[in-house]
């Protein structure tokens, strides 16, 4: 399994309660290693072998919405 890192822009962040949300949901995702969510950037940092599809599906699960 490769170790890639990617990185992603969240909107709608505004909490400790959004990060948790985002990065519970992505972390589920086969694949992911690790995964962490910064409210103040909105950058979402994904550790791990996963499709960027699976990703954007886990954000908007959680109610956010992945910019491109």
């Amino acid at each position: 399994m490769t170790q890639d890192t990617q990185i992603f822009t969240v909107e709608g962040m505004t909490c400790g309660h959004c990060e948790l949300s985002v990065r519970e949901e992505v972390e589920e995702l086969d694949g992911v290693r690790s995964a962490t969510a910064e409210r103040a950037s909105g950058r979402l940092t994904v550790v791990g072998d996963v499709d960027p599809a699976a990703v954007h599906q886990a954000v908007e699960t959680a109610g956010y919405t992945l910019v491109s």
